[in-house]
């Protein structure tokens, strides 16, 4: 196969690469994907043949992304995807909560979304300063 890429496109999938590579193994510890973790040494390793060597470095053998890539702001990207994320899901769970956990159907389909977005408009000016959980409560 042969992929024929700009030197700015190459760099993008790079970018997209690491932060697909970072979602499917960033919590797996030591179970992770290695086939994942195999495609990204191969294309970070054509870094050398690039005139990227900054972004790539050696590690047990294998071609890595360098702490240069890693602290470049790609993390910054991931932060702001998983914060985004976890806001959604947050506002989902919540107004589904609120709605006594209906099954989501046409008819309360808006419903769910009105509700969804009240609780983004509430995370968005407050983050989450206004969720508390009541002191006296029982686990």
């Amino acid at each position: 196969m042969k992929l024929e890429l700009t030197t700015k496109e190459f760099r993008r999938l790079l970018d997209l690469v690491y932060i697909g590579n970072w979602i499917l193994n960033s919590t797996r510890g030591d179970d992770r994907f290695a086939d994942y973790d195999h495609v990204e040494s191969k294309l970070f390793g054509l870094c050398r043949t690039m005139g990227m060597t900054d972004l790539v470095e050696r590690w047990e053998g294998e071609d890595i992304p360098s702490r240069a890539f890693a602290d470049g702001g790609i993390h910054e990207a991931i932060m702001d995807y998983e914060d985004t994320v976890f806001f959604e899901i947050l506002a989902e769970e919540l107004a589904r909560r609120d709605m006594g956990y209906a099954e989501v159907s046409s008819s309360n389909y808006d419903e769910l979304v009105s509700r969804m977005d009240d609780y983004i408009a509430e995370f968005e000016a407050h983050g989450t300063d206004n969720i508390l959980i009541d002191s006296d409560h029982e686990t």
